[in-house]
């Protein structure tokens, strides 16, 4: 599982719990602006009893340009607009993400990888979509040992690719996620920022989900 701290992963998280009992997770530091959502990646693989969860240091602020590695880049706060890729965006992040969850998969046998990606509800990122990951399941058969000699192959899950926000919202109070565990908020700090894009889509998930969103009770 490749686990952020975001509601979309803390979902996805607990479908791959639900459905399989050895489950391992690995989170990425970047370079993102802060460290709150790896704190609150920390917390959701506790609150879930990850048997095995690695946080790996992968710095690519300075090798890429993004306003989540750059502080002096402004975040987007006028809300995802359609056909137009966000600031947020960090060059080729799922692809490197994916390949390093491609070879921690393989080196322990295991032929899964999920990742809360989604194409709905999302801010126009290209490695959200179905076409990428299909793409990618591709490469994993045709790089590595397992896809080659045809022992195993490692497929790449994204259950909540075509959920709306509302929709995981709903799916995750069925599966008893720790909502407030979760961060979305761009800014990271003590409380959500409430105007970032990522605050923005999250608050309309809950409010079409008729669910109170505990954190934004603290906001």
């Amino acid at each position: 599982m490749l686990l952020s701290g975001g509601m979309d992963s803390g979902t996805c998280l607990a479908l791959a719990r639900r459905d399989h009992r050895r489950v391992a997770a690995l989170t990425v530091v970047y370079g993102q602006r802060h460290a709150r959502e790896i704190r609150a990646a920390r917390a959701l693989a506790r609150h879930f009893r990850v048997r095995e969860h690695r946080v790996l240091s992968v710095p690519l602020a300075g090798l890429v340009r993004s306003s989540l590695t750059d502080r002096r880049r402004a975040l987007p706060s006028g809300g995802p607009r359609a056909g137009r890729i966000p600031s947020t965006y960090v060059p080729a992040r799922n692809t490197i993400l994916l390949a390093l969850a491609l070879g921690y998969a393989e080196s322990r046998g295991l032929d899964r990888i999920y990742l809360g990606a989604n194409a709905i509800d999302y801010s126009g990122y290209p490695d959200c979509r179905p076409e990428f990951l299909r793409a990618f399941e591709r490469v994993a058969r045709l790089g590595t040992r397992a896809g080659v000699a045809g022992r195993r192959r490692i497929r790449v899950v994204a259950p909540l690719l075509r959920d709306s926000k509302a929709d995981i919202v709903r799916r995750g109070e069925r599966l008893g996620v720790p909502w407030a565990l979760t961060w979305s908020c761009y800014r990271g700090g003590r409380r959500p920022c409430g105007t970032c894009d990522s605050c923005r889509l999250r608050a309309r998930g809950f409010r079409r989900a008729g669910v109170v969103d505990p954190l934004a009770r603290r906001a």
